[in-house]
């Protein structure tokens, strides 16, 4: 991969973009080993730029539920890269909702206090595109604050940045926009209707949010916002993909017309078809967001494996210790799924919301999946065993990773995560 760590390769793909090539980053929201060296290998082999992405619930100042502060996310892709043969540079970091909600059940300005240091931090560790995410609203107010509250509270936040980054400045770039998916990307609500951001809508924050970096003397800042956030008309819920409308008409670009630097970022469109994505790119949607897809993807390959070890080994499956951990400590998908006991076992393994992937930093899942990749990489495994999950051009890949020094299981469970990765990639050519 080329050097695109900082603003100018970011502002060179987003002109790209508006230039009506295309071209769309590929933004990797996820802190999962396995998918971040996958996805990281695959950008490389392809020879494109891609985004990794921390959220503020993931990655802050008191560890968020990774337990890593920013400068330990950075450490860690960066020790990842080197472990597999990866040149850092070609990665460009990102902080995805940044702003107060890890904290909206305080106070808003004991929240965005909090923000502020989350702020510092994130810049101080060397992310340079910034989301600034304020539209959800904090203890006492609505549970979405308007265009100018929202802008208001991002100049803020932006002026933090600003302060954080000194002579480095230059380098940051910003997101913002008030019509943004949770952080997770799905809802939970069934039978919701998707509707792509009216184009007054989008106007109307952009235009709030210059006004308030301007009242904020942030007009160097404003002129580094490179993104928008706004609803294409795409989603996912726990048990069905809202799918992107191909043929509806592309009502959206004109508002960019007075904004050549600024392209559009969609969030949530992991489990789209292929040719969604290109048509996104050409409708200045020059930042595309996937993470449950690929830790989805992560699931599918250990539970395949686990079937062929059952084959193999008649050992218990690991669906079975996850199961365990997932109703031992509910909290993480309680809120997300509805249904009787069998639907929510199933939303529990299988929901798009993959709700599941926070539970694989368990202790005790840590090792399920560790003896698993054991055994499957001393087992002896028949092909036709092998070609009851997985297809002939995955087994094909598997092959070749395998002609890399990629030990058995890890070959399966990255070729499922670049299936899902690969069709982003192709829009950053």
């Amino acid at each position: 991969m080329k050097d695109h760590s900082d603003s100018t390769g970011f502002a060179a793909g987003i002109a790209r973009n508006r230039a009506d090539e295309g071209f769309a980053f590929c933004s990797v929201c996820s802190a999962h080993p396995d998918v971040l060296v996958a996805s990281l290998r695959l950008a490389r082999d392809y020879g494109v730029p891609m985004i990794v992405e921390a959220t503020s619930n993931q990655v802050n100042q008191f560890g968020g539920y990774t337990g890593l502060k920013p400068a330990d996310f950075v450490a860690m892709v960066h020790a990842l890269c080197a472990a597999n043969g990866i040149e850092p540079n070609g990665v460009i970091f990102g902080g995805d909702h940044l702003g107060p909600q890890a904290w909206k059940h305080l106070p808003a300005d004991e929240a965005m206090a909090r923000a502020e240091a989350m702020m510092t931090l994130y810049i101080e560790a060397g992310f340079t595109k910034i989301h600034l995410d304020c539209s959800e609203g904090c203890a006492g107010e609505p549970r979405a604050v308007n265009d100018m509250v929202a802008a208001a509270r991002a100049a803020r936040l932006a002026q933090v940045c600003e302060a954080a980054a000194k002579d480095r400045s230059g380098s940051i770039s910003y997101i913002v926009g008030t019509e943004v998916p949770p952080p997770g990307g799905a809802r939970a609500g069934e039978g919701e209707a998707v509707a792509p951001t009216p184009p007054a809508n989008a106007a109307a924050t952009i235009e709030a949010h210059r006004a308030a970096f301007v009242a904020a003397s942030l007009d160097s800042a404003w002129s580094r916002v490179r993104g928008l956030v706004v609803q294409p008309g795409l989603e996912f819920a726990p048990d069905h993909v809202d799918r992107f409308d191909i043929a509806q008409p592309d009502l959206l670009s004109p508002v960019l017309a007075d904004h050549p630097a600024i392209c559009f970022e969609a969030h949530s469109t992991d489990y789209q078809f292929p040719e969604v994505f290109k048509a996104l790119g050409r409708r200045h949607f020059g930042v595309l967001k996937v993470g449950p897809a690929l830790t989805f993807a992560y699931r599918e390959a250990l539970y395949l494996l686990s079937a062929i070890d059952g084959w193999i080994t008649q050992s218990p499956p690991v669906s079975g210790t996850m199961e365990r951990l997932m109703l031992a400590d509910p909290a993480a998908w309680t809120n997300h799924y509805v249904g009787d006991a069998q639907r929510l076992q199933l939303l529990r393994h299988f929901g798009y919301a993959d709700r599941i992937r926070y539970y694989w930093t368990n202790p005790e899942a840590i090792e399920a999946v560790k003896q698993l990749e054991a055994r499957m990489d001393r087992a002896d495994i028949p092909e036709p065993l092998l070609a009851q999950y997985l297809s002939a051009d995955a087994r094909r890949r598997v092959s070749d990773l395998r002609a890399q020094g990629m030990s058995p299981s890890k070959a399966v469970i990255h070729t499922r995560i670049e299936a899902a990765l690969a069709p982003y990639l192709e829009v950053s050519r």
